[in-house]
């Protein structure tokens, strides 16, 4: 089975973004330093976006992710995408996520954001945490995380801190508990 990784940054006090949805808080990394991104992106073979995080990177030049096969979750679909590989799905979220796990490929990425990546977590859907915590409180923006009914315990993987202050979490998320209701 494939395995979904949410792979993000996210700042000190926990957003993606700011208010206005502009990721231009985030550092230059330090030249000849890319924070493990390339190895991780020879993982992947398929992108899993929000609408809004779409459009996000559709504004900064040409689609950054040609090579793998990107579904872009939206209930009002654009009339073109941004590049033959981006496919505009419609259906429920967490059915086409585990109905794509079981079909053969690489890592799926969880690029974001957090309205598409709380169903999933909630479904346990989610198999891995990489999270990139930049040293910068914004104070306010898009939350990495959404409201969850139930904990999730986590298992540590490894960390990594850069010399500028970026550290990596990289879980495994434990066995999802049981539900009462």
């Amino acid at each position: 089975m494939r395995k979904v990784v949410l792979y993000i940054a996210t700042s000190l006090d926990g957003f993606i973004a700011s208010p206005d949805g502009s990721v231009e808080w985030l550092p230059s990394p330090p030249p000849g330093e890319d924070y493990g991104y390339a190895d991780f992106l020879t993982t992947a073979d398929a992108t899993l976006l929000g609408r809004a995080t779409y459009e996000q990177i559709t504004t900064f030049g040409e689609w950054p992710y040609p090579t793998l096969t990107n579904y872009v979750f939206t209930r009002r679909p654009p009339h073109e995408a941004a590049h033959p590989s981006v496919q505009f799905i419609t259906d429920d979220p967490t059915r086409f996520v585990r109905e794509l796990r079981q079909q053969p490929g690489g890592t799926i990425w969880l690029i974001g954001g957090s309205t598409l990546a709380s169903p999933l977590l909630a479904e346990g859907l989610v198999d891995e945490l990489m999270l990139f915590v930049v040293p910068r409180l914004i104070g306010a923006g898009i939350p990495l995380w959404r409201h969850q009914e139930h904990t999730q315990p986590l298992h540590l993987l490894r960390t990594q801190t850069w010399p500028d202050g970026m550290t990596l979490l990289h879980y495994r998320l434990s066995e999802m508990p049981e539900t009462t209701g």
